[in-house]
């Protein structure tokens, strides 16, 4: 019972892993081991998730601690790899050239810098990104300002 409950909030919201995996992992064995890590993490964690946040949000920073968790681990274990390198692995085929772009660019940014604009892109307010992030409201609003601009920079570069 609840693992039916488990699997089917998580295929209502795979999206969630899909683009924390596609933020922070850049070859394919990576991505598909952030996956099963963020999978497994989940589905480990899930016996404490008491319905106080959605479950999107709950996966949200789940997600996105596993995958900072993972950048560190890779970071200590071998050479950062070249983040120009995008591939399609977890990128659903419908996204236009317009979104690919996006996604290039996003990926330019820092750990954090990406997962807060992912949060603000997702529709989530500067109260719920603070939360996920465990920043303050009045930083994550800087922060997220300061993005913004930097983005507006990447984005007219091409």
């Amino acid at each position: 019972m609840i693992e039916k409950s488990y699997l089917d909030k998580l295929e209502a919201h795979k999206g969630i892993i899909y683009k924390m995996v596609n933020l922070y992992a850049d070859d394919e064995e990576d991505r598909k081991d952030l996956h099963q890590e963020i999978v497994f993490q989940s589905w480990s964690a899930y016996a404490r998730f008491k319905g106080d946040a959605k479950f999107s949000t709950w996966l949200y920073k789940l997600s996105l601690n596993v995958s900072l968790s993972f950048l560190s681990k890779q970071k200590k274990h071998s050479q950062v790899k070249d983040r120009g390198q995008f591939d399609h692995y977890f990128e659903p085929p419908e996204l236009s050239e317009r979104a690919d772009w996006l996604y290039r660019c996003i990926k330019q940014l820092t750990e954090i810098d990406r997962s807060i604009i992912m949060l603000h892109l997702d529709g989530f307010d500067n109260t719920e990104i603070s939360e996920m992030t465990g920043m303050s409201r009045n930083n994550t609003n800087v922060k997220l300002h300061r993005i913004k601009q930097q983005l507006s920079i990447l984005l007219t570069r091409k």
